[in-house]
């Protein structure tokens, strides 16, 4: 594919120059200043505006690596924390609350029909529903290549949708039971990496159960061979339907113009993939936070981006992300409400 255009070259330089006019010490404003160039040349506009409408899509999914000893909690969890956002009390409901952020959850690959919601709530719920759970990917592809498309599609579709809805930034949130193994399958896919080397404890599992992880991934690798050198491939192979669409929906907003606030492994997993697809891609990326997954810095390395916050946090959901909006909101209201050198009496 094409590269993607990037984010304004003017408006960079015309930010740049005001960040450097401003009534402050030079270099006084930090990374908050970089932060705030950033957001101005994806705006096109300098000052850049408030950022008040945020944007966040959780993209759930199982994935068949959960029943082989990869997570220390049972596939059945993912199902059950769908229900917990849409009742508004997960970590990231409460994050959401605190920063005026909008919280959207789709099921794209759970292993369950939700039929207990009620009928309306299911049926936003499941509306780009691929398949109930993504192979196991050490024993088989995760999706077929027409599953693969559709959830690009559906992520892409998705992102559109925010967007014509006013969103300025969007966030892409994970939830399903395994997912740190696929994530870390297409990051070592994308960089050329052995499994040893990506690998993390994801939920928290033990020595023994991290041995055995990176035995899984690395069997994953092997089975897929050069395939990974094709994202495409890799996705289908190795991702999941909620990855897959996920990559569709950080795709279609560099595609778009908007800018995203990416969150843990699986988000940055993604973002990497959507880079590889179409180069460019993650100059509209910034990173909310530093995973404690190994394979999350090393993808965020290869891009260029530096973490805004580094609490060690490693909840998933999107929630390092939302927990960094206010960091974002706050370089913009630098840029736009400081006053200039020039401005000030002699």
């Amino acid at each position: 594919m094409p590269p993607v255009a990037a984010p304004s070259a003017i408006a960079r330089r015309q930010a740049t120059e005001r960040l450097a006019a401003l009534a402050t010490p030079p270099g006084a404003l930090g990374r908050l200043g970089d932060l705030a160039v950033w957001l101005a040349a994806c705006q096109g506009q300098v000052p850049p505006t408030p950022v008040n409408d945020v944007r966040l899509v959780i993209f759930a999914g199982d994935h068949g690596v959960a029943a082989h000893g990869v997570s220390a909690f049972p596939p059945a969890i993912t199902g059950a924390m769908v229900r917990t956002f849409l009742l508004g009390k997960a970590g990231v409901s409460a994050l959401a609350r605190a920063h005026d952020v909008s919280v959207r959850v789709l099921d794209l690959a759970v292993d369950e029909d939700f039929g207990d919601l009620d009928e309306q709530v299911r049926a936003l719920l499941t509306a780009h529903k691929i398949r109930r759970g993504s192979g196991a990917i050490h024993l088989e592809d995760a999706l077929t290549p027409e599953q693969a498309r559709a959830a690009l599609a559906a992520g892409a579709r998705v992102a559109r949708e925010e967007i014509a809805a006013g969103a300025q930034l969007l966030i892409s949130g994970d939830m399903g039971i395994g997912n740190t193994t696929p994530a870390a399958a297409m990051v070592a896919a994308g960089l050329g990496l052995p499994a040893a080397e990506v690998v993390g404890r994801g939920t928290g599992i033990d020595d023994e159960a991290l041995r055995h992880k990176t035995h899984v991934i690395d069997a994953a690798l092997s089975r897929v061979g050069a395939r990974t050198t094709d994202p495409f491939e890799t996705l289908a192979a190795l991702g999941s339907a909620d990855l897959a669409a996920s990559t569709g929906f950080l795709l279609a907003a560099a595609e778009e113009g908007t800018p995203v606030l990416l969150d843990g492994l699986m988000s940055v997993a993604c973002a990497l993939t959507a880079d590889r697809f179409e180069s460019g891609a993650a100059g509209w990326y910034a990173a909310g936070h530093r995973s404690t997954e190994p394979a999350q810095s090393l993808a965020l390395d290869k891009m260029g981006l530096e973490p805004l916050l580094d609490l060690g946090l490693r909840l998933g959901e999107g929630s390092g992300a939302v927990a960094a909006v206010p960091v974002v909101r706050s370089a913009a209201a630098i840029l736009r409400d400081v006053a200039l050198l020039s401005e000030l009496a002699p």
